[in-house]
């Protein structure tokens, strides 16, 4: 196959290309020369675009897109957000069907249904909220629903949904995690002990992989480890790989969000561009369970996870 994928210079999507370039033709965006070098590396062929900006001619002759590319944040403005995650989804969803692309597979998250409350075993039915006070969930989910309104006959689109994607070469999760404990700056919330579910990447390269050619069209998936843990008993396994430790401070849930809630506040108040200490979605987000079902993954796309949790861990070992 041809595939053009976005995000190839991030964590998610640099996994993604290095592994199905060993099968595949690979493309990817890229919008520096910086970039370029990355994806030459990789071996994967540089073309230079952006989000919201992408032409025909550079998915001419391709089979399928792998969207990656978003803006995470954590912290921006409206704009920002929705530039990035529902306008860039929709000029290139645009593009790919008049340039005859068959299958576009988007990669979204578990934030999209979030709004601030509990997700225990939550499978695709859950519904979005109405509305969430947080911009990445907004955004995420108005991306979402565009990749399924846009399905159709010789356009195929697939959503993937994975939950905390973490692993070896982890460029995201981790190293906020030990800048955090170099600082002195972590706390556990309500004591770590909320439960989660997680995506190691090579599960979700896997996962993508197999959309590619598997799965209902116009449909949504969950991908993780098929795992769950508590916050405290992952984060704390995740920093032993680096030799650190978290300690035990922690703050009430409560507190953490309203704490969140006013700093973000006071910095949206005088347009402070910095990052806050703390922010809502973070805040929100680890002190509420989040467990997810997968079995329509693992019936319609025929997934199952390549590697366990324990071993994903030994991976990320220094």
């Amino acid at each position: 196959m041809n595939l053009f994928i976005t995000g190839a210079s991030g964590f998610v999507g640099g996994d993604i290309a290095r592994e199905l370039k060993k099968k595949h033709k690979v493309r990817a965006m890229s919008r520096s020369e910086k970039s370029d070098q990355l994806l030459r590396e990789m071996g994967v062929e540089p073309i230079r675009s952006q989000l919201g900006s992408v032409k025909k001619s550079d998915l001419v002759g391709i089979d399928a897109i792998i969207h990656c590319a978003a803006f995470v944040g954590p912290w921006g403005t409206k704009k920002e957000f929705w530039e990035g995650n529902v306008d860039g989804t929709d000029q290139i969803l645009k593009v790919a069907k008049e340039a005859g692309v068959k299958r576009f597979i988007h990669m979204s998250t578990e934030a999209c249904i979030f709004s601030g409350q509990e997700l225990k075993n939550v499978d695709e039915g859950y519904p979005y909220p109405k509305s969430s006070p947080f911009l990445y969930s907004q955004t995420k989910a108005e991306a979402e629903k565009k990749v399924i309104a846009a399905n159709s006959p010789g356009f195929e689109t697939i959503v993937l949904r994975p939950r905390l994607v973490w692993g070896k070469g982890d460029t995201s999760v981790l190293p906020v995690l030990k800048s955090m404990v170099q600082e002195g700056r972590f706390m556990w919330i309500n004591g770590g002990r909320p439960k989660t579910s997680t995506t190691n990447i090579a599960n979700l390269t896997h996962a993508t992989e197999l959309a590619l050619t598997k799965g209902t069209p116009g449909q949504v998936y969950f991908v993780t480890d098929d795992q769950t843990s508590t916050f405290k008993e992952f984060i704390t396994a995740m920093l032993e790989t680096q030799k650190m430790n978290a300690g035990e401070k922690s703050i009430p849930g409560f507190i953490a969000r309203a704490s969140a809630w006013l700093i973000e506040g006071i910095w949206r108040l005088f347009g402070i561009r910095k990052e806050p200490p703390v922010l809502r979605f973070a805040a929100s987000i680890m002190s509420r369970e989040c467990t997810i079902n997968i079995e329509k993954a693992k019936r319609e796309l025929g997934y199952s996870p390549v590697i366990s949790v324990q071993d994903g861990l030994s991976a990320m070992r220094i």
